[in-house]
C-alpha cells in the first residue's frame, strides 16, 4: 500500500498516530488491505506526510499490539492473518457508530432535525471524494 493513500490532517483534533490507526483499521475491515499485504515503511510514511517517524511507529506498534498487523523480517509491517479476512457490512457499519453518534450530538446542539441532517449526509455521500482520499468505498464500487 502506498503512503499517498492515507489522508493525514495535521489540523485535526485527532492525533496523527490515531488517524493512521483508524485508517488502517478501516482498510483492513473493508478488505482493502488483505492478509500479508504490506504497509508503507515508517520512514516512507513519515517522509510522505512530513510527520515524525515516532508518530508512525507508535501507530504501527499499537496495531501490532491489537493483532491487526505483524512484523515480518525483510518486509516490514503486514496485515496479520487473524485480521485480514475483512468484516461483514454490519460489522463495518458498527465501526462508524461512534462518529455517527457524534454527528447526532452536534446536530442536536445546533438545533437541527434528523431529516435535513440525513439529506445532507446523503448528498455528501454521493458527491465525489477529494482526489487525495484513500481507496474507493465498497458502496461506490457497487454502483
Amino acid at each position: 500500500m502506498d503512503a499517498s493513500l492515507f489522508l493525514i490532517a495535521p489540523a485535526s483534533p485527532d492525533p496523527i498516530y490515531r488517524q493512521i490507526v483508524e485508517q488502517v483499521r478501516r482498510f483492513v475491515a473493508a478488505g482493502q488491505l488483505r492478509i500479508g499485504e504490506g504497509l508503507p515503511s515508517v520512514r516512507g510514511m513519515a517522509e510522505h506526510h512530513a510527520v515524525n517517524p515516532m508518530t508512525v511507529s507508535r501507530a504501527y506498534s499499537q496495531l501490532e499490539g491489537e493483532g491487526v498487523l505483524e512484523r515480518r523480517r525483510g518486509v516490514g509491517m503486514v496485515v496479520a492473518a487473524a485480521r485480514g479476512a475483512g468484516l461483514t457490512a454490519d460489522e463495518r457499519l458498527r465501526l462508524l457508530e461512534p462518529r455517527l453518534r457524534d454527528v447526532i450530538r452536534e446536530a442536536g446542539d445546533l438545533g437541527l432535525a434528523a431529516g435535513p441532517v440525513c439529506e445532507r449526509l446523503h448528498a455528501l455521500f454521493l458527491s465525489p471524494l477529494p482526489k487525495t482520499r484513500p481507496l474507493k468505498s465498497p458502496a461506490r464500487a457497487a454502483r
